[in-house]
């Protein structure tokens, strides 16, 4: 925990950051331990918050169209993931046996769920301000490389040009789905020819393709 709070330059209770670590897969193996989800959805509100009043004041002249494209690339599961990778938060969830041996110490959709949980727990332990601070410097490696608004916004196209690019074939999707209908949980796998394949999660079919998209664009940009 302190090697953690170390990378994120700040100081958390450390019960706090355990539980934003919390994946449910880890919980349902320890006997129904709480998970991360609430602080989730803490972080989910308290980033949007965050991106929207700087994109705001630091952007006078774009229209709202615009801010608004700008936000929805900066809060998107694809752009939280690669900023989780950036810090190396992989290694620090707290994952079930079965997924860590499907290497869910990488996957988009737990990174970025975990990052939301973290800057849920800064807000509760430190108030607004140095939340929001907190959030802008996570933000400052993709503000700073526009790059990054392609992949974030549109992953399955960026993984289609990509593919196209290299000449890896075209994407092909498969979608499976389990849990109760209010709470369902979909898991997409791309493959990309005879190079990549990469799976996803999410809580729509949506959300896990575009999951899988970015891990499978991920791989393919390391093949360059």
């Amino acid at each position: 925990m302190s090697r953690l709070q170390e990378i994120l330059g700040l100081q958390i209770d450390t019960g706090l950051l355990e539980l934003a670590l919390t994946h449910r897969s880890f919980a349902y193996e320890n006997g129904g331990l709480p998970t991360n989800e609430r602080l989730e959805f803490l972080g989910d509100s308290i980033l949007g918050q965050a991106v929207t009043v700087m994109l705001y004041r630091e952007y006078p002249l774009l229209s709202e169209g615009d801010l608004a494209k700008r936000r929805a690339s900066l809060v998107s599961s694809a752009a939280l993931a690669e900023i989780a990778r950036g810090i190396g938060l992989g290694e620090f969830v707290r994952l079930g046996k079965g997924e860590t041996l499907t290497g869910g110490r990488d996957k988009s959709s737990i990174l970025a769920d975990t990052v939301e949980a973290l800057i849920g727990a800064v807000y509760l332990d430190t108030g607004g301000v140095a939340a929001t601070g907190f959030v802008l410097r996570l933000l400052q490696p993709l503000l700073t490389d526009p790059g990054h608004f392609g992949i974030s916004m549109d992953p399955k196209t960026s993984l289609q040009e990509a593919a196209a690019r290299l000449g890896a074939g075209v994407p092909v999707y498969a979608v499976a789905e389990s849990g109760p209908d209010h709470s369902k949980v979909f898991v997409a796998t791309v493959t990309v020819g005879t190079s990549v394949t990469a799976t996803g999660e999410g809580t729509s079919k949506k959300h896990a393709e575009m999951a899988a998209a970015l891990d499978a664009w991920t791989q393919l940009r390391t093949r360059r």
